[in-house]
């Protein structure tokens, strides 16, 4: 349900939720407050918020943090925040579709940041792929997902929610489910429900020699879940039959192993591996 405060601020300003920008904004101001407790959000805290929408939750962080910078790609929401966020002069609001922002000119002047975010669901993977791969400030990243995601996000190896983007990400980050959050808080209601992550951020956490061959490892590990991870190794890398069977058999001890089964930490193995014979 939406608040009669922020909704009589929309419909002043004419504004129409874009389903195409997955625009569903939270109100709930307990829930907000949770967002911002469950990030750890501190006085002295830089955040960076990707998708302002009314405000609502930029507020919640604004009244905690030292700074926030939000992103907002819709330039129609901009007189709604501006009223939202006009007793909050630590907020810089940036219209700019944050996909194509310049991360090492975003973080130049910044110490450690923190991440706080209502994600749009079409838009979740791309979002944190950018700030794990690319960001060199960010300590942690606490966002609101699709439940499904979520616990893509935290599943372990050999489930079927354990896929490329949970192993991508292991590289750097560990992620936690923190808070399940019904579908009803939000407005417009989506067609799903909703969860609370943290994803805290460590270089360096699973040693490997090259970044890049590990996500092509990993991509060639979820090409086809019904083949052996060595026959998708062998189309993948061009590799004859025995090398890859070998290098499977070695790291996990079967050489028909399926790549699901594969940890992180088997991942990072095996790409250091294919380094040295490539």
């Amino acid at each position: 349900m939406m608040d009669n405060e922020i909704y009589a601020l929309l419909k002043v300003h004419g504004f129409t939720f874009k389903k195409r920008l997955g625009q569903n904004f939270i109100t709930d101001r307990n829930l907000l407050d949770s967002i911002v407790s469950l990030a750890g959000v501190a006085e002295e805290d830089t955040v960076l918020e990707i998708g302002c929408g009314a405000g609502t939750l930029t507020r919640a962080i604004a009244a905690k943090a030292k700074k926030v910078i939000t992103y907002e790609v819709d330039r129609s929401l901009e007189p709604v925040i501006r009223t939202t966020l006009m007793p909050y002069p630590n907020v810089q609001v940036i219209y700019q579709d944050f996909l194509k922002a310049d991360m090492p000119a975003l973080e130049k002047g910044l110490d450690s940041y923190k991440v706080v975010a209502n994600l749009p669901y079409y838009l979740t993977t791309p979002l944190i792929c950018k700030v794990v791969e690319e960001s060199a400030k960010c300590s942690s990243i606490t966002v609101m997902v699709q439940n499904e995601m979520a616990d893509r996000l935290c599943a372990s190896a050999g489930t079927a929610e354990y896929g490329a983007i949970t192993a991508n990400i292991a590289l750097r980050a560990t992620v936690e489910k923190m808070r399940f959050v019904p579908r009803t808080v939000f407005y417009p209601m989506p067609d799903v429900d909703s969860a609370v992550i943290t994803i805290s951020i460590q270089d360096g956490r699973i040693p490997v020699q090259d970044k890049e061959m590990y996500k092509r490892a990993v991509r060639a590990a979820f090409l086809s879940r019904r083949k052996t991870y060595a026959n998708n190794l062998m189309s993948v890398f061009s590799l004859p039959r025995d090398t890859a069977e070998t290098i499977v058999c070695d790291i996990s001890g079967n050489a028909k192993a399926r790549g699901e089964t594969f940890t992180p930490e088997m991942f990072a193995q095996l790409a250091d591996r294919l380094s040295a014979i490539l």
